[in-house]
Parts: C-alpha cells; sequence; structure tokens
C-alpha cells in the first residue's frame, strides 16, 4: 500500500495543517503546566502573586489581559481568537456575569474537551478559523488574543479579522511574545532560538511589536497601547525546565511514551525560555487597542 504524501499550496497551509494536528494531539499534556488549562505564560505582581505558584501567575495574565478590556456592568459578548481549552473564556466567565463568551480553534480536540468544561457556562466554543470566521460584522463588545495569532505570524489577516468582528467602541487584546527587532538583525544565538521556536511550536513567525502596531493602526484602531511586560512575564518562563523534568518523569514511572507531538511541545518550551535570555531580541508584550 502506497503512502500518500501531503502537498500544500504554501507554507502558510503547511504549517495550518500541522498545528491543528500538534494541538490534536499535545493539548492534553498542557494539564502538566496548568490545572485550568490556561495554555500560555503567567504575570507576576510582586507580594500579590507567588512565584511558586504557577496557575496563580497564569490566572493573573487572565486579569491583566481583561482589566485592558474594560468590561463594564452591560451586557458584553467577548470573543477568545484561539481559545485553546478555553482557560481564559472560563477564567472570564466566572468574573463577569454580564458575558456572553465564544472561542474559536482550528482543533476539534479542543473544541470537543473545552466545551465540556464550558458546561453550563454562559460560553461556547467553535471550530473556526480565526482569520476568517463566519461571524458578522461589528458582533463583538470584546476580543483578545493570548499567545494565538504567532502560529498566523501576526498576519495582516487576523488583525483585520479582529477589527470587523468589533462593533465601533469595542476593545482588542493581545498577549504573545514579539521581535525587539526584525528577523534579520537577530544574532546567531537568536536566530538558532528563534528557528527552533517557530519549528516546534508551528509558529509561522514572530512579528516585531512596531510593525503590529502599523498595522492596528493601518486597520483603524485608536488608542493603540504597547506594554513591554518581559520581566512581568520572566518568573513563569522559568518555571519551563522543571515543568518539563516533572512530566517527563510522570511518563516515565507510569511506562508511557511520549509522543512525537509532546516532544515538539516540550522542546518548543524550552526553546521559548532560551529565547527568553535574549532580552534584546525577544519581549513579551501587552497589546490593546480601540476600534
Amino acid at each position: 500500500m502506497k503512502t500518500q504524501t501531503l502537498t500544500y499550496k504554501n507554507y502558510s497551509e503547511q504549517n495550518r495543517f500541522e498545528m491543528v494536528d500538534f494541538y490534536n494531539e499535545a493539548t492534553e499534556d498542557y494539564e502538566f503546566w496548568s490545572n485550568d488549562y490556561n495554555m500560555h505564560f503567567g504575570y507576576f505582581i510582586p507580594f500579590k502573586t507567588n512565584p511558586f505558584k504557577r496557575d496563580a501567575m497564569l490566572n493573573e495574565m487572565n486579569t491583566q489581559v481583561m482589566k485592558r478590556l474594560n468590561i463594564r456592568n452591560k451586557k458584553n459578548r467577548l470573543i477568545d481568537l484561539g481559545c485553546g481549552m478555553g482557560g481564559t473564556i472560563r477564567y472570564a466567565l466566572k468574573r463577569h456575569k454580564n458575558l456572553i463568551a465564544y472561542g474559536v480553534t482550528l482543533s476539534n480536540f479542543q473544541v470537543k474537551q473545552g466545551n465540556e468544561l464550558l458546561k453550563g457556562k454562559n460560553g461556547i466554543i467553535l471550530n473556526e478559523n480565526y482569520n476568517d470566521t463566519s461571524f458578522q460584522s461589528n458582533t463583538f463588545d470584546s476580543a483578545v488574543a493570548i499567545e494565538s495569532l504567532c502560529h498566523s505570524g501576526h498576519n495582516y489577516k487576523s488583525l483585520k479579522e479582529a477589527f470587523r468582528v468589533l462593533k465601533p467602541g469595542g476593545r482588542f487584546v493581545i498577549a504573545d511574545a514579539f521581535l525587539k527587532k526584525d528577523k534579520n538583525q537577530l544574532c546567531q544565538g537568536g536566530k538558532y532560538a528563534y528557528h527552533k521556536l517557530c519549528s516546534h511550536w508551528n509558529l509561522e513567525k514572530l512579528e516585531t511589536h512596531y510593525h503590529i502596531k502599523s498595522k492596528l493602526e493601518a486597520l483603524g484602531f485608536k488608542d493603540i497601547k504597547v506594554e513591554d511586560k518581559s520581566f512581568r512575564v520572566a518568573p513563569s518562563v522559568l518555571h519551563v525546565p522543571f515543568a518539563i523534568t516533572g512530566f517527563v518523569l510522570k511518563k516515565l514511572l507510569n511506562f508511557k511514551t511520549i509522543k512525537r507531538e509532546s516532544l515538539h511541545n516540550l522542546k518548543g518550551s524550552y526553546y521559548a525560555l532560551l529565547s527568553g535570555l535574549h532580552m534584546k531580541s525577544f519581549g513579551y508584550y501587552i497589546i490593546s487597542a480601540t476600534k
């Protein structure tokens, strides 16, 4: 029997298919990172969050993102563009009773398991592409993208779709890693970490924070605020080697094999840590804007 070789129209399509496979197979492993399935890094505040308690920092990142949405007491429709297992959605629904939350993801596994976790709550996860959703224009009051738009390279299409589905006056918040300089200006160590990170986590690329701002301005977003939160995020990034060691030991002690996708995830986490050490080249930013 012949093995079928998949052909792709371009690199973006190939990356999208590989990303879906990655999350379908590796998402359940994220429980080792977060009991709440928060598939992102955390936010540390001295004397408020404990740097040794990872989940507290991960949920503080959710708090910081929600805070920048300026959600009031009236009804608010929120969309999470690349929602994973819906950790941020569930967190938001606990704290804002006036919220109706939607999440979109390309992973069937995340849709199924995420909606199980959302049972009884005012939210739903749909199997859709955040670059081209089925929602009507001017539908949402709020939109978030936490470490998700990097999978499509923070491209113009992703930002344009966020602008389209937001109502006039709606708020958009991105929390993600960005380059501080163009890729061709990275040092050799930075280039190595960057390419390995993109390869193992199926990231099309990382954009520079100043190019993102220019794209948002070109689309018509206003009140754009770019905040470098690298030092706030760093304590949670330092959890990576300990989390990886714990995950591997747990698998070995239970005589379980580590899936190919899980290995990619683990290696990607390691290169995220390595990238973070190149502080002149990489940074973690929270970017907020109003339509």
